[in-house]
């Protein structure tokens, strides 16, 4: 069992317990740079991310919105399958575009001159949620554009963190059960070892949520949702450029 996947999988998920995103969006370009393949990358952090969401969602599932749920369903999950099954074999890289996107729309909790852009772009909703599922498909990056998406919302935390993990969940089910499918000779971890992976984030997620996400109030969660939307924009653009 790698060292560097459980420092990967406790780091990510300490993320992915404060937002209902990360584990993905994070663990995809750290494990990746360190030489995993994508398929494996896929198999490790699909059931965290899938048990964190479920954690989250038991605890506030009253504070989902649904509407903004039944458009994920019905508008991002079929690309993430279809682009999914396309990409098994295939790379390409659109972190660059996204990396720039975030930083854009982390600098609306500080600068009031780019909201009136961020709400024109926000209009188009549909589209949105059919290019979030693509991107998600072909790099395991759609989260980020979800995560900006909520905070353009302005929910209060409990209702960003679980609609962000329900959403999130979802994805991470289609995922699964696409290269369950169609993939399921190239995976090469074996259940016992994903098993621990999978622990470590669920208890990750419990000490965080009591430590951590309860001592954090509206405001505060707000600027740090901004800052947590500005380093995955960094970390897209330098894995990008690197």
């Amino acid at each position: 069992m790698p060292v560097e996947v459980v420092l990967t999988v406790v780091a990510t998920s300490i993320i992915q317990s404060l937002f209902g995103a990360g584990v993905l969006l994070f663990g995809t370009p750290i494990l990746l740079l360190l030489g995993h393949s994508f398929i494996d990358v896929l198999v490790v952090l699909l059931p965290i991310s899938i048990a964190i969401n479920l954690l989250q969602i038991v605890k506030h599932h009253a504070h989902i919105d649904f509407s903004f749920y039944r458009r994920v369903i019905f508008l991002a999950v079929p690309p993430i399958i279809v682009f999914l099954f396309l990409i098994t074999h295939t790379r390409i890289n659109i972190g660059l575009v996204i990396g720039a996107f975030l930083l854009f729309i982390a600098l609306k909790e500080f600068s009031p001159g780019v909201v009136s852009t961020i709400d024109t772009l926000m209009k188009y909703e549909k589209t949105y949620f059919v290019t979030m599922g693509i991107v998600h498909g072909l790099s395991n990056l759609g989260g980020s554009l979800l995560t900006a998406l909520v905070h353009h919302k302005n929910y209060e935390k409990d209702v960003a963190r679980v609609t962000i993990a329900a959403s999130y969940g979802t994805f991470a089910v289609a995922q699964l059960l696409t290269l369950w499918i169609f993939s399921r000779s190239q995976i090469e971890i074996p259940y016992a070892e994903n098993g621990i992976y999978l622990v470590v984030g669920a208890l990750v997620f419990l000490l965080t949520d009591e430590m951590l996400y309860t001592q954090i109030d509206q405001t505060k969660y707000r600027r740090i949702f901004a800052g947590f939307l500005a380093l995955a924009g960094m970390v897209l653009i330098l894995r990008a450029l690197g």
